[in-house]
């Protein structure tokens, strides 16, 4: 027997990662893509609900025209996409298998930083496989594929990898606490998952509704740094504004009367700092709402009124979604 004073300290860190995998593993899947194109790919997911829905990643699926997953079991599905939001980067699929193992989701607003933290998945092709560290931060902000930032992400440095994406990021109670979404190429020990509790929102209204509505202004625009000249001269806060380097027609800008070179230093009652500001005021339930839109045009300031419409990209259900 070793004297080790350590031993059971590590026995119970052992057994805290072991138990997790036990509970979650049996839902992980591995899911294989094949596009439109004949590409394949694929990566993660997980079966959150005793209906067979399933948690991933939205650039796991985004393209995908047929979608197969695959269980620890030896089950071999096919899948239908739900809906995805590539804003958040999480995606919904549906089975029509409503006896699989399924894991909870916990939530992510009790997490702590130094928690330990379990990742399941299957990275470059080595089917699930379990990692485990610890939460190294919370509140990160993480910029998805769709170009607005994801608040809130978890930052962890538990090992993933590419095919990792979509698994699930796992609390020592095995409760699903993230939803793996991303690493950064040449760092080490530095990955990040989709907080719980914004996946929880997400997947209900994607099951619900097949999007998440956000609102759409109409516009190509860019940060720039305001001169503090026209700050100073219109009392406005912070240097920052986004400049409108286009206007599409038909758009709700253009029924506002915006233009080319304008200026956007506030919606509504919050401020314009840059696109991640205007992005952040641009949420579903500014559809179809009056605001008004304060503009910096040459010299002057001028006060708008633009009604956002949905952003088109969020408007149909995926025709792969059928009722039963």
């Amino acid at each position: 027997m070793s004297d080790n004073p350590d031993l059971p300290l590590l026995d119970a860190y052992s057994q805290a990662v072991t138990g997790a995998a036990a509970r979650v593993g049996p839902s992980v899947a591995a899911i294989d893509v094949v596009t439109g194109q004949g590409r394949r790919g694929g990566g993660s997911g997980f079966v959150f609900r005793p209906d067979g829905h399933i948690l991933t990643n939205s650039h796991v699926v985004h393209d995908a025209a047929d979608i197969t997953v695959a269980f620890p079991d030896g089950r071999r599905l096919e899948a239908a996409r739900v809906g995805d939001d590539p804003a958040t980067d999480l995606a919904v699929l549906r089975t029509l298998k409503a006896d699989l193992p399924w894991a909870s989701l916990g939530d992510s607003a009790a997490l702590k930083p130094g928690q330990l933290v379990v990742a399941l998945g299957n990275p470059l092709g080595f089917q699930w496989t379990v990692t485990a560290g610890v939460v190294s931060a919370l509140g990160r902000s993480l910029r998805g594929e769709s170009g607005r930032l994801i608040d809130g992400v978890i930052q962890t440095d538990a090992a993933l990898n590419p095919g990792n994406s979509g698994g699930p990021l796992v609390s020592s109670r095995g409760e699903v606490v993230g939803v793996n979404t991303a690493i950064i190429l040449g760092a080490q020990g530095i990955c990040f998952a989709i907080p719980s509790n914004t996946a929880t929102f997400v997947a209900e209204t994607l099951i619900r509704e097949g999007r998440v509505r956000r609102a759409w202004l109409g516009i190509a625009g860019q940060s720039i740094e305001l001169p503090a000249r026209l700050a100073q001269g219109h009392a406005i806060e912070g240097d920052g504004a986004v400049l409108v380097a286009g206007v599409e027609p038909e758009s709700p800008a253009a029924a506002a009367g915006l233009r080319e070179g304008d200026l956007l230093v506030t919606l509504g009652e919050g401020r314009v700092r840059g696109i991640d500001d205007l992005h952040r005021l641009l949420g579903g339930d500014a559809v179809g709402k009056p605001y008004p839109l304060g503009v910096l045009r040459g010299k002057r300031r001028l006060e708008l009124s633009v009604v956002p419409s949905e952003a088109p990209a969020t408007r149909r259900r995926p025709a792969a979604y059928e009722e039963e």
